[in-house]
């Protein structure tokens, strides 16, 4: 008897696919290996690769809402979700921002986002919204392609400075970058974590003398 599918069962098992080896190992034909059926039972529940991938994103959106009192500690958990989110599957990371996702799960999240700021002027919570979003998605790709990297060169970060080390004070020594070597030598050395959370306040103090105008 054949195997019974759902769209959920589809989008799960892409899902696993995506989350072992990246959106490369994400098509038709191996979600259907995966679930051991054939390639043609799935067009009668997802019809594209983009469909499929659209439904994966909404998937993982049940893991971004937003919670919190008020519309900043609302805006930092989207943030905060939205990160954790992408670190636990990597390849959302190439998916957001891209096309606008309608699904229920990534509509719910806005909504709780927007009814957050409901007392705030529209013409404020828009651009206040895609500017936390625009952060988010920029500090995400970075920290996941940074990843990528040491996996692929396999040296972590102070692997990678010991090597460019002596490369970077042979080239300070010259004098021709001092406000680069004043950063590099004096600046503060904060980790990942360190470095999300302190832009997003930033950004989140810049939104919120906006709002007090």
């Amino acid at each position: 008897m054949p195997a019974p599918l759902s769209r959920e069962r589809i989008v799960r098992a892409a899902i696993q696919l995506a989350d072992a080896d990246g959106l490369d190992a994400v098509s038709l034909r191996k979600v259907a290996a995966v679930l051991d059926v054939g390639p043609m039972r799935l067009y009668g529940y997802i019809a594209t690769k983009e469909e499929l991938l659209d439904l994966m994103v909404d998937a993982v959106y049940v893991e971004i809402r937003p919670t919190g009192n008020g519309w900043r500690e609302v805006l930092r958990s989207l943030a905060e979700t939205t990160r954790r989110a992408a670190h636990q599957h990597e390849w959302l990371a190439d998916l957001l921002g891209g096309r606008p996702q309608l699904g229920p799960n990534t509509l719910a999240s806005g909504e709780a986002v927007l009814a957050a700021m409901g007392g705030v002027e529209l013409d404020t919570v828009v651009p206040a919204v895609a500017a936390v979003n625009a952060y988010v998605i920029g500090a995400v790709r970075r920290e996941i392609t940074e990843r990528r990297a040491e996996r692929a060169s396999g040296m972590d970060k102070q692997q990678w400075q010991v090597a460019f080390g002596p490369y970077l004070e042979r080239i300070f020594a010259t004098g021709r970058f001092p406000a680069l070597a004043t950063v590099v030598r004096d600046g503060p050395h904060l980790d990942a974590d360190q470095t999300f959370l302190t832009g997003l306040e930033f950004l989140l103090d810049g939104i919120e003398a906006r709002i007090s105008r």
